[in-house]
């Protein structure tokens, strides 16, 4: 027992020294914050997780001490209301100054090799795109044999030219590094100056996921992917296109983003979901229906009862398009009555899933409410299902509402069994069915549901 005892405390002493030198402190000072709590997030695309929380002394300064179970990547440091920055850690110390109400301004970094790199090549990125951005009307608009033309076209490509040649030397000096990893990612085609409007936005479409790694599945733990996915499709927005002819657009966006992507299973993963939830948001249906009719989770199995909830919002996404008949509801009314959809023999159903807590629901419900209760003959019924969980709140609305359609609620929020099969993940929420209960519309707005209803007749 003795001998044991010996041999725990001799390995013990030899691995302590190893495990402090592992450890590494995230510590800083910010001016004006006295006394104030400041947390500590992991970062994982756009999702943050807490990690931990400490207060201020009386100058400002904080540390965090990073766990030998922390993975190296973006990490946020949050306090007040608004006040927060991103760094990078990355089995160093990391330690700062700054300002509570201009963080990100009056920033300076102490020690950290990893945001000294990031921040100066962020900087310079930052200026060479304004200037880039000023060069580009002289370049359009100038007659191309005027000298001045040339001196411009030339700046044009030796700003390029410089970027590049920066980022090459951080590449060869740190190539280890996650600052270097995520500016490459940020590295965008090179543009020759003779090109016009339509003809730079056409390269840029693609080549723009050329130099990106999406072998390197480390940087899903900083917010690299989802921005380049956002300016990307930012280059096939356009204003002056409706929304039908937009979602045309994203569709080929999304087909050329994922089709580089797929590459490596956790990263095409990672970009479905992230598009998929975004383009839910928007309600852009059409583009969200393609994604689930020709792109699946890499990981999804076979067998039902085991699919990701990716695979499953995919399937559900598919099942939802106009023209398929809408999942049955069966969902208890203000005196616990099971009310079920089916059973509904109007000529046309809108189902309208929403929340007290939920400001747009509360503002369109009056104008629904009026245009339902104008009804001479009533065509068309309303099943409004609530995803509140207070069922005094529920009640206490339908009561000052005076809402005398179909009220239901399984007062479980956006856990609800109803949720789940519609793909509820933000109110309002509509589906406008027919009588067979096949979905013929899906409105976002007040003004597209009443669109909506006018082109059904349903409303003057």
């Amino acid at each position: 027992m003795v001998v044991r005892f010996r041999a725990f405390f001799l390995t013990f002493f030899l691995i302590f020294p190893a495990l402090l030198q592992s450890q590494n402190v995230m510590e800083g000072t910010i001016r004006h914050l006295e006394r104030g709590r400041v947390t500590l997030f992991s970062i994982y695309g756009e999702k943050t997780t807490r990690i931990d929380s400490v207060m201020t002394d009386s100058a400002g300064r904080f540390r965090f001490v990073m766990g030998v179970r922390q993975l190296p990547g973006m990490y946020r440091i949050q306090w007040g209301k608004n006040g927060s920055l991103d760094l990078i850690w990355n089995h160093e110390n990391v330690s700062f100054v700054t300002t509570r109400n201009e963080p990100d301004d009056s920033l300076r970094i102490l020690t950290s090799l990893e945001n000294k790199i990031n921040r100066d090549y962020a900087q310079l990125d930052g200026i060479n795109q304004a200037r880039l951005q000023l060069l580009l009307p002289v370049i359009d608009y100038y007659p191309v044999r005027d000298s001045f033309y040339q001196v411009v076209s030339r700046e044009m490509e030796a700003i390029q030219r410089g970027q590049q040649a920066y980022y090459d030397s951080l590449a060869a000096l740190y190539p280890d590094t996650y600052a270097v990893r995520m500016a490459g990612v940020y590295q965008s085609p090179f543009i020759p100056a003779g090109m016009d409007k339509e003809q730079r936005i056409n390269l840029l479409r693609q080549h723009y996921f050329d130099k990106v790694n999406f072998n390197d599945t480390a940087l899903l733990r900083t917010k690299v992917f989802p921005n380049k996915s956002i300016s990307y499709l930012s280059l096939w927005s356009n204003n002056r296109l409706n929304q039908k002819q937009l979602e045309g657009e994203f569709i080929k966006a999304v087909t050329i983003m994922l089709s580089a992507a797929s590459v490596n299973a956790e990263v095409f993963k990672f970009l479905l979901d992230y598009l998929v939830s975004g383009f839910d948001k928007f309600h852009f249906d059409e583009v969200i229906t393609y994604i689930a009719d020709n792109f699946q989770d890499p990981f999804a199995c076979e067998d039902q009862s085991r699919k990701s909830a990716l695979q499953k919002k995919l399937d559900t996404f598919k099942k939802l398009a106009p023209g398929n008949p809408a999942p049955p509801l069966e969902i208890p009314d203000v005196k616990g009555k099971k009310i079920r959809l089916s059973d509904l023999t109007s000529e046309y159903t809108l189902l309208l899933f929403w929340s007290t807590r939920c400001p747009h629901c509360t503002a369109m419900i009056p104008r629904l409410k009026e245009i339902y209760d104008q009804q001479k003959t009533r065509r068309f019924e309303v099943m409004a299902i609530s995803i509140d969980t207070s069922r005094t709140a529920w009640t206490d609305f339908l009561k000052e509402k005076r809402l005398n359609w179909i009220n239901v609620s399984e007062l479980k929020g956006f856990n609800a069994v109803s949720c789940d099969d519609y793909n509820i993940y933000a109110t309002p929420t509509l589906f406008l069915l027919d009588r067979g209960k096949k979905i013929i519309a899906k409105p976002v707005t007040l003004r597209e549901t009443e669109q909506a209803l006018l082109d059904n007749n349903l409303m003057e």
